[in-house]
């Protein structure tokens, strides 16, 4: 294993993390925090992603955002289109509405975190670790 497929593994691990936690906050009720721990899941999934098959680690979430655009402009693979397309959907509905403004619907929360391990599987698929 490569440093970077090493560091790439570590970065899935916390989104696995991560996902547990919005799964307890989840459980507990607590639906703004396991929207933004879920959200958190995520973009540290797509980290991994850009890291794995770029080698390059984004500092900050607008990295990620800009180099997950930047992998499906120059691979057309409509898989990182797939990807790309629920990244920016549960920014806007887990970070944007619901954590943010507090504007949310329970159910398509609970649904969004649930569907949190569906889409770091499929980013770990993406980055072939």
């Amino acid at each position: 294993m490569t440093t970077v497929e090493a560091n790439a593994a570590q970065v899935f691990e916390d989104a696995r993390l991560m996902r547990d936690a919005a799964l307890e906050r989840l459980a507990a009720g607590d639906i703004r925090d396991a929207a933004e721990k879920a959200w958190c899941a995520t973009m540290r999934a797509t980290e991994a992603l850009v890291l794995a098959r770029t080698g390059q680690e984004p500092g900050k979430s607008t990295d990620a955002s800009h180099r997950l655009r930047d992998l499906y402009m120059s691979d057309r693979d409509p898989s990182l289109k797939g990807l790309r397309d629920r990244y920016y959907g549960r920014q806007e509905i887990l970070h944007g509405e619901c954590f943010y403004h507090g504007h949310y619907n329970p159910a398509e929360i609970g649904l969004l975190v649930n569907e949190t391990s569906d889409f770091i599987l499929d980013a770990e698929r993406l980055a072939q670790v």
